[in-house]
């Protein structure tokens, strides 16, 4: 039972509180409606995000058996088979899909939700079988896919999303993801293994060049996020600006993370374990709360 959970990353299903957001930004979380239908949006995410980590780590296995760390996948390690893999993740697919039935909204509702988590879906699986191994459409592959579950919490609870919201999804994404690829290109270089073949396709200077750009980009949008006009009037507050100090310093500090300490293989366990993140977070959430729910 070990390895067919780990075979499903249950810790990955962390990205998929990206749904909340639409409702955390309009000032819903204390609507019980809205948060069901977030949360069904959000249980269709994650049982179709453990679908394509099955097939993913079936397509993989013998790369991941090269790998220090993903040698340990339960497919890899030969804890499970490639056949009840394939199985587990159609059986997941089935479920993801129809779960948007679910969603107050009628039958319109379910069908627009479901095309979405299939789209979700068929992009990955196109990631999985080749796209993975093209230069920049690999990680621009991972953003979008963090930008549709966005889409997909603001339309499960009929919240309308603004251009501010899909563009700091995309370049946090875009961030996060080049930090990961720096990491499969450290371990080429200092192993000789080659983890992921878009790897080959990347250097450490170019990489380092990109992060640069992608921080400064985010930062300066949040900050002109931060300072809209159109956010101010929405929140009701002229003080949103004042939470760019956690932005700005969380950017940084996974910036030590990914060229210092280079360890940035895996975004969700730099979040469970570092603790300045979590502070930073811990504080962003806390100031927006304030702003939105208490002023």
């Amino acid at each position: 039972m070990t390895a067919y959970i780990a075979l499903l990353r249950p810790q990955q299903w962390l990205k998929n509180m990206f749904v909340f957001l639409p409702l955390f930004f309009d000032g819903r979380l204390t609507d019980a409606t809205c948060l069901v239908s977030a949360g069904i949006a959000c249980a269709s995410f994650c049982l179709a995000a453990s679908s394509v980590y099955c097939i993913n780590d079936i397509c993989d296995c013998e790369a991941d058996r090269l790998h220090p760390l993903k040698c340990r996948r339960p497919i890899a390690a030969g804890k499970v088979g490639r056949r009840t893999g394939y199985a587990l993740a159609f059986a997941l697919l089935l479920v993801s899909t129809a779960l948007p039935a679910l969603l107050p909204g009628g039958k319109e509702t379910a069908w627009k939700m479901a095309a979405l988590v299939l789209s979700y879906y068929a992009m990955n699986i196109g990631y999985c079988f080749g796209l993975k191994r093209v230069a920049i459409v690999d990680v621009f592959i991972i953003a979008a896919g963090f930008v549709m579950r966005v889409v997909a919490g603001g339309f499960s609870t009929h919240v309308h999303l603004t251009h501010w919201i899909i563009l700091m999804t995309f370049l946090l994404a875009l961030f996060l993801a080049f930090a990961k690829r720096r990491d499969d290109v450290m371990i080429r270089q200092s192993t000789g293994v080659t983890v992921r073949s878009a790897a080959k396709q990347y250097t450490p200077d170019f990489l380092n060049q990109i992060l640069a750009i992608l921080a400064s980009v985010t930062i300066v949008c949040y900050i002109m996020y931060s300072v809209s006009d159109e956010v101010i009037v929405r929140m009701g507050s002229p003080y949103v600006y004042l939470t760019s100090v956690f932005v700005l310093a969380g950017i940084i500090r996974y910036l030590q993370i990914t060229l210092v300490d280079g360890q940035s293989g895996s975004p969700t366990r730099i979040l469970l374990k570092d603790r300045f993140i979590q502070a930073c977070l811990a504080l962003w959430i806390i100031g927006f709360l304030i702003i939105i729910y208490v002023l």
